[in-house]
Order: structure tokens, then sequence, then C-alpha cells
């Protein structure tokens, strides 16, 4: 393999977080860590990051390759041994001299004009080569129980969408792009100056590889228009108020050849009027009478299924008590949370003679005696 410019530009071993003397299991360890932690199915938006964590194992983490560039960078970049520019008492005061600086002037050197590449001319050049479709950000209002249950829904979006006039190709209509004669469809032109490989976009066709001698009149050879569409998504059971959700390749279309971007919905959720949530799992307070909560009952429980289930009060069981009933929480696959019920035992605000009478009867009956249930506060009051 030939050595490649970003060698000079890139320091592999700081972007692996290793020292130059770090032995090749050292190297594969930190690699592995970082390759684990940047990964974009477990850390989206750090793609970019992932692929200069493999860039550099790819050269650092191959003997051969390493050795290679550690001559390159011996020779050429600031800081290494041998580098003619480095250090305060070199000629012509290149004491701050810059890896860009050596960018600019190899590029220079090779007739190339720098690190800024030209912009292609004329009326067969394309703007610009192929790019990834923008990522699409979206937020879906979800009912309490479409949260907790799941959903298949749409959302409405406006993004890039494939240029309905060129289907996409940014010809004009009976015209198709032509394959560029000096990269020969590559997108790339190769300089062999030496020792030294340099690899950049064709500036003819803007590193397309293609060439639109006609461009649509839609969407200016763009091969993209921006319309309003609906994205059909599907809400997972059990998701939460504010979670952000990912749908691949669902945002804006990609020019020239490229993937398209990311679609995120942010879903918002309504409160309910009966249950509310605690993590996986479901609340909701039933009330009962004194007598229930005394003498014990078998009482009816809503779920949100719409289905009805019994539960045992058990005798004695004072206001707030909960119970939790298995499987009727959150459906998540495998797993099903469970509903807390909490029970409140409902004193009525009035009562008529017969009530009254009745009340006065059982307190006698059992010996009630409020200020004895309270003498244990006695001692805090004091």
């Amino acid at each position: 393999m030939a050595p490649q410019r970003e060698w000079l530009e890139k320091d592999y071993y700081k972007v692996l977080g290793v020292a130059k003397t770090a032995t090749d299991k050292e190297i594969a360890r930190a690699y592995r860590k970082l390759a684990k932690q940047y990964h974009p199915d477990a850390n989206p938006g750090s793609e970019e990051r992932f692929k200069e964590i493999s860039a550099a194992y790819e050269v650092v983490g191959d003997e051969a390759k390493r050795k290679e560039y550690d001559e390159v960078r011996a020779m050429g970049a600031p800081g290494f041994a041998g580098n003619p520019f480095a250090g305060a008492g070199a000629p012509g005061g290149f004491s701050n001299f810059r890896v860009d600086d050596l960018g600019d002037i190899l590029g220079n050197i090779f007739g190339r004009g720098g690190r800024r590449a030209r912009q292609p001319q004329g009326a067969g050049a394309t703007p610009a080569g192929p790019q990834k479709g923008q990522d699409v950000e979206a937020e879906l209002h979800l009912s309490f129980a479409d949260a907790v249950q799941g959903v298949t829904t749409t959302v409405n979006v406006v993004s890039d969408v494939p240029c309905a006039t060129c289907s996409g190709t940014g010809s004009a209509p009976g015209t198709a792009p032509t394959v560029c004669a000096v990269c020969s469809g590559t997108g790339v032109v190769n300089e062999n100056q030496g020792m030294f490989s340099f690899s950049h976009p064709c500036v003819a066709c803007g590193g397309t590889g293609m060439q639109i001698e006609t461009p649509c009149p839609t969407c200016a050879g763009r091969g993209t228009e921006r319309k309003a569409r609906q994205v059909k998504v599907r809400i997972p059971s059990g998701v939460e108020d504010g979670q952000r959700i990912k749908v691949k390749g669902r945002g804006g279309a990609g020019r020239h050849g490229a993937p398209a971007g990311d679609l995120f919905v942010t879903v918002r959720t309504t409160a309910h009027s009966v249950f509310g949530r605690r993590g996986n799992d479901l609340t909701v307070k039933v009330p009962i009478t004194f007598a229930e909560a005394a003498l014990g009952a078998t009482i009816p429980v809503p779920t949100l299924s719409g289905r009805t289930v019994t539960m045992k009060v058990p005798p004695g069981t004072p206001s707030g008590r909960q119970f939790r009933v298995a499987g009727q929480g959150v459906p998540l696959p495998g797993h099903a949370g469970d509903l807390i019920v909490s029970v409140e035992v409902d004193v009525p605000s009035h009562l008529n003679a017969e009530q009254r009478r009745a009340v006065e009867a059982l307190s006698k009956a059992s010996g009630e005696d409020g200020d004895r249930l309270r003498e244990h506060l006695g001692a805090v009051a004091r």
C-alpha cells in the first residue's frame, strides 16, 4: 500500500489513544474498546469517529503498514525525528510550522493548488460528489394507550426526495449522465509523486464519476427536490415521553447515489384519565367502601386493554395499600410489567340519620377510642 497524504496529517496513535511505542496487543485492545464505544449501532451519530478509528487501526494495526507509516511520519510530519521543519532552529523561521502548511506546500509542489480542491468548471460538471442525505427530525404525539401498547403510524416530514422529473439522475428528461472521461467513472484521480501517492476527488465531475451535460430543469442537476411526505414508522411498546426513535434510511434522499439520511422521531405522550405509569408498571387507584376494607371483598379492577380482572382485598385493609396484578402493565416482548393497584377507602362526606346511628353503633361496639390511638403522638408533641 502506497503511503497516503493523510498519513502526514493524521496521528493514528493519538486517534487510538496509545503511545507510538505501544505493542500490537495494546493497539488491538485500544481499537476494540473504541470501536465498541463509537459503533454507530450503539452510539448513533458517531459514524465519522468510528471511521477515523477504523482507518487508524487499519494502518498501525498492520505490522508492514505501521512500519511504512512511521517512516513517512519521521520524514515529513512535525514533531518526528528527522523532520527538516521541526524545532526553533529550523531555517526560515519554521518553528511554528503546521501540518496544514505542509499540505499546502506539497500541493503547490505537485501542482494541486494546496489543500483546497478546485471547484468543477463548465456546463458538464456537477456541483459536488455523492452526499449522504440529511437526517430529519419529527415529533409524534401519541395517546397514553398507544405509547404503552405500541403502534404503527405515520409522521409528516419535509425533506429532500428523489426528483420526480429526472428520477434522481440530475439529467433533463431524454438525457442521461455520461461517464467522466477524466477519472473513468471512479470519481477519484490518483497522483504518484515518488514515494507519495495522493488521491483527490476528480475536479471534472466533482467526485461523482459522472458528468451531466444537460441538467434537469426542476432540480438543477442535484437529483433531489424538497417535498412534504408521510413516513410510516413502527413505535415499539413501552415508549416513554420524550424518547427518540431512529428510523434508518427514512431521512432526506442522498445525492448522486449516496444513501439517504435517517429519520429521528421524538415521541410525546398524553396523560391518561385513569392509569399512570411507573417504568414498565402501570398504576391505578380503586376506591373501596369502609365495609369492603374492614370485612374484605373481591373487587373488579380495570386494565388498559379494556378487560376487567378481579382482585381480593383482605379484611382490615388500610386506605392506600397497594396490590400487584402480574402481567397487566407495559406489554414488553418476553416480559410484561405489572399493574399496581392502590385501594382508597371512601369516607362518605354526608351521612343520613340512619347511617349516622349505624356508624355510632359500630364505634360503640368496637370500643374505638381515638385518643388512645393517638397516644404515641403525645411524646412527639411535647
